[in-house]
């Protein structure tokens, strides 16, 4: 079996994750750090603010680095107070940036 390789590391390789952040994190920046942590990680994704006020993002690559920016999906921005968040896995979709929505 061949595997393609993109970005330092093998798309087998690859963890996604889809992720729903709830609490009072509205006017935090919140979008803004996960976009930020992101970047930092090298991972790929997006990340929305819902109507009922959730944050909800996919996150993709590498999954250490995934998992980092769950983290801070845990932990909010300062000024957050996260009360819940679901991760899901999902299968990778190879994704080239990471992007607000």
């Amino acid at each position: 079996m061949r595997t393609e390789e993109r970005g330092g590391f093998r798309l087998e390789d690859r963890t996604r994750v889809h992720v729903f952040v709830h609490g009072d994190i509205e006017g935090t920046g919140f979008k803004e750090a996960i976009a930020q942590k992101a970047t930092e990680q090298g991972v790929v994704g997006w990340v929305k603010e819902l109507a009922d006020g959730r944050i909800e993002a996919a996150i993709e690559g590498p999954r250490d680095p995934v998992y980092r920016v769950v983290g801070l999906c845990r932990a909010g921005p300062r000024g957050a107070t996260v009360s819940g968040v679901q991760v899901d896995r999902e299968s990778p979709k190879n994704e080239k940036t990471f992007k607000i929505k």
